[in-house]
């Protein structure tokens, strides 16, 4: 039967189990309206969650019939988003359909810590291959589409769809699908934090992508009134207003409810110490001028990182989690080490998995790479959950010291200050040292003061000796 023959029925699609945990998420956009055509896989909206920004993909081939949420909306997952019109299936089609919405949840959830990597992979492949070397999931304007595992039928699994999806034909009194511009989502995510529409910016890169310098040059344009491609502004609220006011949502909102139960959940006890840290400084600047370090960015951050894992070997009991429900305290044989980062979705606190098998230069390479994931908003729901202890490095501010709040699950936090050159007494004499702060927050139900005084000056005799 031919399509326009064929019978539509209405199919809908639930926010689907995007990471660990997790349980509902927010409608940042939508980027379809009601009547548009999608093809299976085409990019439909994108939402946030309390760990990460996500793409949601088309799971049919058809028309969009409804927007059952609003951008801007909270919904729990499970909850339905959006309807589609389709054709009805038959036969085994039909039944293969059921049964991979029957196994979608631990699917998803694969998919969803698969996501990140593999998007920016498949978009700078994407990028750089000839629009006719292209395969079946690059769609809408050569990009990569992402493929939402386990919801509706997969490329491939009819006979008549061939090898690539192919969309429904539109009629007159629908809209045509729209082209999303070339980009990678580095590139996507500064756009949305600059408020530029990605499709005015002229792209300069293979196939017509868009760079981040298009997008920085597109900005000094528009900002010193250059003409160039328009692009809507923002609007500007009147300098007589006094007050502003942000909403509180992803992963601001899930920082402070956790920030707060951690408070009042767990006694925090903070304690601190003043060490020499000039034998660890000279250490590093020795090591900056050595063929072995390969590019690798070396700070004191490492070190601290070391002397933990090693100051752990003697009081396991930091590295330990409270259990309510069983009334156990849980001893972590292995160490996950977080790293507070701050970024422009908020505070994160990913870790490194298995630090402890790690040396030194690996620990600084991971490290490294760790917080630019961070930073640049590529961390999965995996990143940012296990962990066991964690460092926060306030010294970056130019600050002395802090008192920090435990990541919720974890027994201590060690935060860093400033390393500064100030007077000190050394070996009877008073000279120029370079001397830093640290201070120690730890659960007083798992780590009594002997412990954790006893662990923290373990990490400043490691730092003193270099």
């Amino acid at each position: 039967m031919a399509t326009d023959q064929a019978k539509m029925i209405e199919k809908s699609f639930q926010l689907p189990d995007l990471g660990e945990g997790l349980t509902d998420a927010e409608i940042l956009r939508w980027h379809v309206a009601v009547g548009d055509p999608v093809i299976l896989n085409q990019v439909i909206a994108e939402v946030e969650t309390a760990k990460a920004a996500v793409e949601l993909p088309s799971p049919y081939a058809g028309r969009v019939r409804k927007l059952l949420v609003d951008a801007g909306t909270t919904v729990a997952v499970g909850t339905p988003i959006i309807t589609f019109a389709v054709e009805s299936a038959t036969g085994d089609q039909a039944a293969r359909e059921q049964a991979d919405q029957e196994r979608q949840v631990p699917q998803e959830r694969e998919a969803g810590e698969r996501e990140a990597g593999e998007r920016e992979a498949g978009e700078r492949e994407a990028g750089e291959r000839e629009p006719e070397e292209q395969g079946p999931e690059e769609q809408a304007g050569g990009e990569r589409v992402p493929v939402l595992v386990g919801y509706g039928a997969t490329a491939g699994t009819s006979s008549r769809r061939g090898t690539r999806p192919r969309p429904v034909p539109a009629s007159p009194s629908f809209s045509p699908i729209p082209t999303r511009p070339l980009a990678k989502p580095l590139v996507r995510k500064l756009a949305r934090e600059l408020e530029v529409d990605l499709a005015q910016v002229p792209g300069t890169g293979t196939g017509g992508i868009v760079t981040r310098q298009d997008l920085l040059e597109h900005c000094a344009r528009r900002n010193t009134g250059t003409p160039a491609t328009a692009s809507t502004e923002p609007s500007i609220r009147p300098s007589t207003e006094r007050e502003e006011r942000i909403p509180i949502h992803g992963v601001r909102r899930a920082t402070a409810a956790a920030m707060v139960a951690s408070a009042f959940t767990a006694p925090h006890v903070t304690e601190f110490i003043t060490v020499d840290v000039t034998a660890t400084m000279d250490l590093i600047r020795r090591l900056r001028g050595s063929a072995f370090l390969d590019g690798v960015k070396l700070t004191i951050l490492p070190f601290v990182a070391t002397a933990l894992i090693q100051a752990l070997r003697h009081a396991p009991g930091l590295n330990s989690c409270w259990d309510e429900a069983a009334q156990e305290i849980v001893i972590k044989r292995y160490v996950n080490l977080g790293i507070a980062t701050a970024t422009p979705r908020g505070l994160l606190v990913p870790n490194l998995k298995d630090a402890e098998r790690l040396g030194l230069i690996e620990l600084a390479r991971s490290l490294n790479n760790l917080t630019e994931t961070a930073r640049a908003g590529r961390c999965t729901p995996t990143d940012l959950t296990g962990g066991t202890i964690s460092i926060t490095n306030v010294g970056v501010f130019g600050v002395d010291c802090g008192t920090p709040i435990l990541n919720p699950g974890e027994a201590a936090i060690l935060c860093l200050g400033a390393v500064r050159e100030q007077p000190w007494v050394h070996k009877g004499q008073l000279a120029v040292r370079w001397v830093t702060t640290l201070s120690l927050s730890f659960d007083h139900r798992l780590v009594d003061g002997e412990l954790g005084s006893r662990f923290l000056a373990d990490i400043a005799s490691t730092l003193t000796t270099g």
